[in-house]
């Protein structure tokens, strides 16, 4: 292998919980946490965007502002403040063992590129807890206009990181959107997505499969 391509989300970072985010935001706005939230559909209005909401920042922000406005809250700027709160790096934390697997490749001269269906920037994540030094390359989805499984986006990062995509492995959490790398040629490798306390270890694999 010369090159490793992640994921971000389930893969090297873990959002915070749920309850943590409502907290952090209600309470900032002096609102207390409501309790009681009806189950929530994908409503008629919000469906189409939601398929597409990676593919630009105006889409992502409409997706999940519009989810987030068929629950009511006291204040209707609240949805907005809702948003904002989980584009910043303290909203996110790295899995416990990928500062490890990060150092460890760059160790091995391999190159790293993170590919992601986004709809905003998370340099800034990285750089927040230190990762950024460890990746050579971005692949967001809403900066070029498609998102994973389309081998494009997978296309963009290996010719970012001048690699073949034969000597790639692709490490992530969803099978249909990271497992499109291997329309490519790319190798796949699948972590769970799970609370980063119950997922201490599992990236130290990629060491070994880049071995």
């Amino acid at each position: 292998m010369r090159a490793v391509l992640f994921d971000f989300s389930g893969t090297l970072f873990r959002i915070e919980s749920a309850e943590s985010w409502l907290r952090a935001v209600l309470e900032a706005a002096g609102v207390a946490l409501p309790g009681g939230a009806s189950p929530v559909r994908l409503p008629a209005g919000v469906a189409e965007v939601w398929r597409v909401r990676d593919e630009s920042a105006e889409l992502h922000r409409a997706a999940y502002t519009g989810l987030s406005r068929q629950v009511p809250l006291p204040d209707p700027a609240l949805h907005d403040a809702l948003y904002e709160r989980h584009r910043i790096p303290a909203a996110w934390g790295p899995y416990p063992d990928a500062l490890d697997v990060l150092s460890g490749l760059r160790e091995r001269g391999l190159r790293v590129g993170v590919v992601s269906n986004i709809g905003w920037d998370l340099r800034p994540v990285f750089r927040e807890h230190g990762l950024d030094g460890y990746v050579d390359a971005y692949a967001l989805s809403y900066e070029h206009g498609f998102q994973k499984p389309d081998p494009r986006l997978f296309t963009v990062a290996c010719e970012a990181l001048d690699a073949d995509p034969g000597g790639t492995l692709m490490v992530g959490d969803d099978r249909r959107a990271d497992g499109g790398a291997a329309a490519l040629g790319c190798a796949v490798h699948f972590v769970d997505h799970l609370p980063a306390a119950e997922r201490p270890d599992a990236l130290r694999t990629v060491l070994d499969l880049v071995e």
